[in-house]
């Protein structure tokens, strides 16, 4: 069972990794990449060392997967699930958009996330049956009328399988009606989520994702009151294929699906999304 003895350290795993990655951030030495040490690499070690070094401590017969270290005990019906940096292109580039994932999930289902962006100090936190906090405040997803004019996000279309790309165009074509003020919000990664969870974002659209990169965002997004789900609308789970769909208004999700599988005729009916 998850208590809030859990979210509280889920918060005091996101402080240390902070402390672990504001060092590295803009640090002129950061402009150097290199495939073997990068910099960037140091800082997504030391974050993910720094919250693990904590979880074996006080939380010994819990499995964890991290992307740096791997995984371990992960038979274990409670599980830590880490991104200590999601959004490396941002953080190279200096733009405080990425964010340190966190999750805990219960026999496969995320029951605690967290969205933490360490430098300005920004986090959304989301607990199952608790509503979502951004800095401790509660926050709700907004309504959303139509799909023209959603304000939709998405980290980079150049991350998108080949075979993706014109579903993900059906649905910035369905959003912007062609005009391109009207059209995506790029960059972001996991921050876009935390922007729709405060009601500022309606979609967001991603391919290619592993359990690791939306398993957080999932009690952070469910619990502001949108809905999350792959593009066939069905829920995520540690077998989804990485197609990831954020919704601020669940109430748009035929719409959403409608437009990236493409109307079967005129009509708006319910159809097969598999």
């Amino acid at each position: 069972m998850t208590t809030r003895d859990d979210l509280a350290l889920a918060n005091r795993l996101a402080d240390a990794a902070g402390e672990a990655i504001r060092p590295f951030f803009r640090a002129r030495y950061d402009l150097e990449i290199k495939a073997d040490k990068s910099p960037v690499t140091e800082a997504d070690r030391a974050a993910e060392a720094a919250i693990r070094t904590i979880l074996e401590q006080e939380r010994p017969d819990d499995g964890i997967i991290g992307e740096e270290y791997g995984s371990v005990r992960t038979d274990a019906e409670r599980i830590w699930i880490l991104d200590p940096i999601d959004g490396t292109r941002s953080f190279i580039a200096g733009r405080p958009i990425f964010g340190t994932l966190i999750a805990l999930t219960q026999s496969g289902w995320p029951t605690i996330g967290i969205i933490d962006q360490p430098i300005a100090r920004e986090r959304w936190a989301g607990m199952s049956g608790q509503p979502t906090t951004f800095n401790g405040t509660p926050v709700r997803t907004r309504a959303c009328r139509s799909l023209e004019g959603a304000g939709i996000a998405t980290t980079s279309p150049h991350l998108f399988a080949e075979g993706d790309v014109p579903h993900y165009m059906a649905l910035v074509a369905a959003v912007s009606g062609g005009a391109p003020r009207q059209g995506p919000v790029y960059g972001g990664d996991c921050y876009n989520y935390g922007l729709l969870a405060s009601g500022f974002l309606d979609i967001v659209i991603e391919s290619g994702l592993q359990s690791y990169d939306f398993a957080a965002l999932v009690p952070v997004v469910e619990g502001a009151g949108g809905m999350m789900c792959d593009w066939n609308g069905e829920p995520l789970t540690a077998t989804s294929e990485g197609h990831v769909l954020a919704l601020g208004d669940p109430a748009r999700l035929e719409d959403v699906l409608e437009a990236i599988h493409g109307a079967s005729d005129g009509h708006h009916h319910d159809h097969d999304h598999g």
